[in-house]
């Protein structure tokens, strides 16, 4: 039996797509969806404009390819600072090995807003708390239930709320993130404040250190309003340290004494815990970055978690980006697979215009064995970095 379509598919109507959550992976599809000539509404569960000042990100081929989709003129803007080598420190400091490496690094700030103003305010929604979703198969339609009583209706509804997906936890509530053992502490320093040992060895340059139990990377991101000029950046560093359990719910304690579960923001971050760091960056890290800890002045924390889902699509409800699968940072390749979901997504259903369903059928797989490798990669890197643990022998 063939399956049921909405009249708008057979007459070729513009299709209706519901987006529940308006950061990157949202504004991904939104976008993407619209310029195959869907209908789209985006649902945040925040009433202000989401802000993720601290998110560095290498730009990856993905992200690209989506800016081209939309027709965004890529030589009118910059969407990054590029850096030449990768360099090595050993913990005493001297160079364990340099070699050229140049490559894009950009930061979440540019991407949401390059997005978040191409798909404009009029049909993005702010302070939408899903509630239930429900589909009604002989009409073939999705409906969204928010709190405030509103309800909205569409051909397809899109997950893309994050790690700890409203939507993933209605259809697949086995399908919960795991603590992986290690948090990332987070900072940012404006180029012209990197102290003199940290302008010398880590300016311009993609920069690692290990030791146990620690690895620390950092390189330049664009600084405020997004700014690329050069004295206008901010070095971004990340540190991965890890933590059992307990100390982690501790660190996830902000300084108003609230649990914020896996993440605690720029500037909320308990007195005890900067003071934690910068001791344990005197005893554990090279001189140079070493300094650009010490100089940061509000570091913030994220726990590293793992999801890899079995499943992304139930009818005509779909998740993608992390709310389907949450890779790694040793990956790179958080915002990229949100991107390649996306692009996926709108081939399948230009691929099979007046069949919603078969379209998801034939764009999961894919993206469920896309998760599964990234979960594998991570999972590898970091078990090497913290852990020092040899990835697993492949044979044949």
């Amino acid at each position: 039996m063939a399956p049921l379509t909405r009249l708008s598919e057979q007459n070729n109507r513009p299709r209706r797509a519901l987006v529940i959550g308006g950061s990157l992976g949202g504004l991904f599809a939104a976008n993407l969806l619209r310029s195959i000539g869907w209908d789209v509404d985006i649902f945040e569960r925040s009433a202000h404009d989401l802000d993720s000042r601290g998110g560095g990100i290498v730009l990856q081929p993905d992200v690209v390819r989506v800016f081209h989709r939309m027709d965004i003129d890529l030589k009118a803007i910059d969407l990054g600072v590029r850096s030449v080598y990768r360099t090595v420190f050993a913990p005493d400091g001297s160079v364990r090995s340099k070699h050229f490496a140049p490559q894009t690094q950009t930061s979440w700030s540019l991407i949401y807003t390059t997005l978040k103003e191409a798909f404009g305010d009029r049909r993005y929604h702010s302070g939408k708390t899903l509630r239930r979703i429900e589909q009604d198969v002989e009409s073939a339609t999705v409906t969204a239930l928010f709190t405030d009583g509103s309800i909205e209706e569409g051909d397809l509804l899109v997950g893309a709320d994050g790690g700890n997906s409203a939507v993933r936890q209605q259809f697949w509530p086995e399908q919960i993130p795991t603590y992986a053992g290690y948090l990332a502490w987070r900072g940012l320093v404006p180029e012209g404040a990197m102290p003199p040992i940290a302008r010398e060895m880590l300016h311009g340059d993609f920069g690692f250190a290990s030791n146990k139990g620690s690895h620390i990377l950092g390189y330049l991101v664009p600084g405020e309003h997004n700014d690329v000029r050069e004295g206008h950046r901010l070095y971004n560093w990340v540190w991965y340290r890890v933590a059992n359990a307990e100390l982690l719910s501790a660190i996830m304690t902000d300084r108003d004494g609230h649990h914020r579960g896996y993440s605690v923001p720029e500037g909320m971050l308990d007195e005890k815990w900067i003071d934690h760091i910068r001791n344990d960056a005197k005893a554990m890290l090279p001189p140079a970055f070493r300094e650009i800890v010490e100089a940061t002045k509000q570091p913030f924390a994220q726990a590293i978690r793992d999801l890899a889902s079995e499943r992304m699509v139930a009818g005509r409800v779909i998740v993608l980006g992390d709310a389907a699968a949450i890779p790694r940072p040793h990956t790179a390749a958080s915002t990229s697979k949100a991107a390649s979901n996306a692009l996926d997504l709108v081939d399948a259903l230009q691929s099979f215009p007046g069949d919603v369903e078969t379209a998801l059928a034939n764009w999961e797989p894919n993206q469920v064995a896309l998760g599964k490798a990234l979960y594998r990669q991570g999972t590898e890197a970091g078990s090497y970095l913290l852990f020092h643990r040899p990835p697993p022998v492949q044979v044949g």
